[in-house]
């Protein structure tokens, strides 16, 4: 028997949009890309070809359109894995719930969804300027381990390992990392040839989460080296980033197919960085939607 999803549940705003997102079901592209910034979509969209609309409310902005006769939604979450959490669920709800009935379709759709965004380079074969795909995400957020089925999509002994060499295990004071691995064929597609490859670890907070002290002390100072040594079958964690585990969880979870690209500006084993990265980051957003 479906499941009835009650208005408390799913929120649909007067005009049929969903809640946070404003979107209508009719609005919404099979191909979906993620960027942080609301002012970034308007730079994915200037490479379309036509627009349909342009709906905006709050973080959120979007623009659908088509580019080489592709349809394309692109999508700003703000930053953060809780953002991605209401964005994931209100895509999913707009790709797979009949908003006039309330009931789950008939026929499920899986949506392809590609996060542009920057992040901090952790290894030194990623310095400034680096594109890099996530094949891991490890989140250090929580978000997932408030789903069911969290365990039959991660990688149970990735955070073993990682909870061993970091030294969390039994610190009720640490957070409970999930690993979640990209949808491998996005990977392939989206990576090519010229992306690094590697494991992505999505921070919950920019500042002591990421091993950034100003005026407050880090709990642990020596957090990212141990991060930065980090070994798991063959792979390194190659950087740092604030949505990718949540967009690969939650993709997961829901059956659509997702993976993280981003754009290294500030290396943190070098100790460098780069603000002046908008003009490059448009070079991924154009490898992006041809590969998508």
């Amino acid at each position: 028997m479906k499941e009835y999803f009650a208005p408390s549940e799913l929120i649909i705003n007067e005009d049929g949009s969903v809640f946070h997102l404003h979107l209508k079901p009719e609005q919404l592209a099979g191909k979906v890309i993620l960027v942080g910034d609301p002012g970034r979509v308007a730079t994915v969209a200037s490479h379309f070809d036509s627009k349909e609309c342009e709906v905006e409310n709050r973080e959120f902005r979007t623009i659908t359109g088509t580019y080489k006769g592709k349809r394309i939604t692109v999508v700003s979450t703000g930053i953060g894995c809780d953002n991605i959490d209401i964005v994931m669920n209100e895509l999913d709800a707009l790709a797979n719930i009949d908003f006039r009935t309330r009931y789950e379709k008939d026929e499920l759709k899986s949506l392809e969804l590609v996060r542009i965004g920057t992040c901090g380079g952790l290894q030194p074969n990623t310095p400034v300027g680096t594109f890099i795909c996530s094949e891991i995400s490890v989140g250090f957020d929580g978000l997932l381990n408030f789903y069911e089925g969290r365990n039959a999509v991660c990688d149970l002994p990735l955070e073993r390992a990682l909870l061993n060499h970091l030294g969390w295990s039994g610190n009720m004071c640490s957070p409970a990392p999930y690993a979640i691995h990209a949808n491998e064929e996005m990977v392939e597609r989206i990576a090519g040839g010229d992306m690094v490859r590697g494991i992505t670890v999505a921070c919950g907070g920019f500042f002591g989460p990421q091993g950034r002290k100003l005026r407050v002390p880090l709990a642990d100072p020596h957090q990212n080296e141990k991060i930065e040594s980090f070994e798991y079958d063959g792979r390194r964690i190659t950087n740092f980033e604030m949505e990718s585990s949540a967009l690969a969880g939650l993709a997961r979870l829901m059956g659509h197919k997702a993976t993280t690209v981003c754009m290294v500006i500030a290396n943190r084993v070098a100790k460098e960085a780069d603000t002046g990265y908008k003009n490059q980051i448009d070079d991924l957003i154009k490898l992006v939607l041809e590969r998508i």
